[in-house]
């Protein structure tokens, strides 16, 4: 593939997977996942709002799912995903590869939370298991990862008329504190609503008093 002559404008496009770069995260959970799942959906909702940013307005749903997970859907135009020379799709690696602007640099912004952002990949590596699902104007594609780590192929869907990027996680409870908040989830409504650019729902399709 000549993947490796594409700009790095966020991501190195020459590699799918870091292997290194993913155990180093599951190896520091304190560092890479302050205050637990929280975190992990802001660093998500990070590149929502970036996006937003770039088209002066975007919508997302937060969503707390029965099964401990969580997802982040948003309406932008989808995770970059190119052709390479055989014809075959080549999503950009965000989840297993490091950000380029954000991981190990001194001056990284700092989230909601007040911690710094180090990239979704982040996200990746703390979850059990993570489906990356992005539809583009060309292609929707669907991807599943465990630990950072793709399982399955990029599998094509049928398009829908939408654009946006979908984010489905399930922390992992061995090295990520709590889970998801007990009750509704009020006290991060605050944090998930901070976004100037970015209008964002939170529902909780948990059972009553779930947690």
């Amino acid at each position: 593939m000549t993947t490796d002559r594409w700009a790095v404008t966020t991501h190195e496009w020459s590699r799918s997977v870091d292997a290194e770069h993913l155990g180093r995260i599951r190896a520091d959970p304190e560092r890479f996942a302050p205050g637990g799942v929280l975190h992990l959906v802001l660093e998500v909702l990070a590149y929502a709002s970036e996006e937003a940013d770039d088209r002066g307005a975007g919508r997302c749903v937060v969503r707390l799912h029965r099964d401990g997970s969580v997802s982040v859907d948003d309406d932008g135009r989808g995770t970059d995903t190119r052709l390479d020379e055989h014809g075959q799709p080549v999503r950009k690696p965000v989840m297993s590869t490091r950000d380029v602007r954000f991981f190990d640099t001194a001056d990284a912004p700092l989230l909601p939370d007040g911690h710094p952002r180090r990239g979704i990949s982040t996200v990746a590596a703390l979850s059990a298991w993570l489906v990356h699902t992005n539809r583009r104007p060309h292609g929707s594609w669907s991807q599943r990862y465990e630990h950072g780590v793709p399982v399955t192929d990029l599998v094509p869907l049928d398009p829908d008329g939408t654009t946006g990027t979908s984010v489905r996680l399930l922390p992992d409870a061995r090295v990520v504190p709590g889970g998801l908040p007990t009750g509704a989830p009020d006290a991060w409504v605050p944090l998930l609503r901070t976004w100037p650019t970015l209008v964002v729902d939170v529902v909780d399709d948990r059972p009553a008093g779930a947690g």
